[in-house]
């Protein structure tokens, strides 16, 4: 019984998430970070998808990162903003910023844990844009055989 309530206690405080807050003071380490996300935004180039926990994320102690290549296996992260998420990961510094990179949706708790998957459509090359698959006329104009000999 009482390995039983030591085992406990252990998970217990491993589970125990830390507010974003905190996270400078644990780089190196694999914790749980948990905050609201007040933004979600797409870095310049499309590679990448940041959560803002502050309003000014220059300014901010913590973020996360979803690089492009892996939102297939973590979702569709622009669902996350004004939610309450808990992320899972090794806490490390990125331009002096302590970030945990979210490669999987097993890494998100909280409010996260339904993350619809991206749609299949999306495409991140067009910087989040969705792609038209195939392309609807705005007249109703048909191309006659002239149109064609002349192009």
């Amino acid at each position: 019984m009482r390995t039983l309530a030591i085992l406990l206690f252990a998970t217990n405080c491993v589970a125990a998430c830390l507010p974003f807050q905190e996270a400078p003071k644990k780089l190196g380490s694999t914790v749980c970070i948990t905050g609201q996300v007040l933004s979600v935004n797409r870095s310049p180039s499309g590679t990448a998808w940041f959560l803002n926990f502050c309003e000014d994320y220059k300014t901010c102690p913590f973020s996360a990162v979803v690089f492009a290549r892996d939102l297939r296996d973590v979702g569709d992260v622009r669902m996350l903003e004004g939610k309450t998420i808990e992320v899972q990961g090794k806490v490390q510094l990125y331009q002096g910023v302590p970030e945990i990179i979210i490669r999987d949706a097993r890494q998100l708790k909280g409010e996260a844990t339904r993350l619809p998957p991206i749609p299949k459509g999306f495409d991140v090359e067009k910087k989040g844009r969705f792609s038209a698959g195939h392309a609807k006329s705005k007249s109703t104009r048909t191309t006659s055989s002239t149109d064609v000999q002349q192009r």
